[in-house]
């Protein structure tokens, strides 16, 4: 376990997703483990908040994986980051139809109100980060803003401000 370049308490989530890998029996003889994965990565993610190649060479130890075979997985999912992200992600569907509804103008208006682009690193209060996506699949609701995976549409400028600002207060 490699723990120089992440944060304080990083032995305690290792410690966490060792607790959790053990309680799935991975056997090294047992080519079923590959399937596990999957399941191991999303578990890392929501313990760590991103995946940084410590953690891959981890997961990899110990499910008797290559870091090769992790890391390509890791890099196939969208779902999956290796770069930090903020306690609360605001994602901005700039697909065709939110895009003609006005969807750049709501990004930009929270790229200017959190002071960070989107697709960059979180708020220096660790608390937000912005990304910009592809269709989303609710064009219905078009322009659509999401934060952590909350679906808020027909949002404009002013709208979007309002929602950062309810998540602000909740710290």
């Amino acid at each position: 376990m490699c723990c120089n370049k992440l944060s304080e308490g990083a032995a305690a989530k290792f410690a966490e997703l060792d607790a959790f890998i053990d309680t799935l029996g991975i056997d090294r003889a047992d080519e079923r483990r590959r399937g596990r994965l999957i399941q191991v990565l999303h578990r890392a993610q929501a313990i760590f908040g991103y995946l940084p190649r410590e953690v891959q060479i981890h997961v990899a130890k110990k499910l008797f994986l290559t870091e090769a075979q992790v890391s390509g997985v890791v890099s196939f999912y969208n779902y999956f980051t290796t770069e930090p992200k903020g306690k609360y992600c605001i994602d901005v569907c700039m697909g065709t139809a939110c895009y003609v509804k006005g969807s750049e103008k709501v990004l930009s208006e929270i790229e200017r109100v959190l002071g960070i682009k989107a697709d960059t690193n979180p708020t220096p209060d660790g608390l937000f980060s912005i990304s910009a996506l592809r269709c989303v699949g609710a064009c219905g609701l078009a322009p659509v803003m999401i934060v952590n995976g909350k679906v808020y549409g027909k949002v404009t400028p002013a709208k979007a401000v309002e929602i950062v600002n309810e998540y602000k207060k909740l710290g």
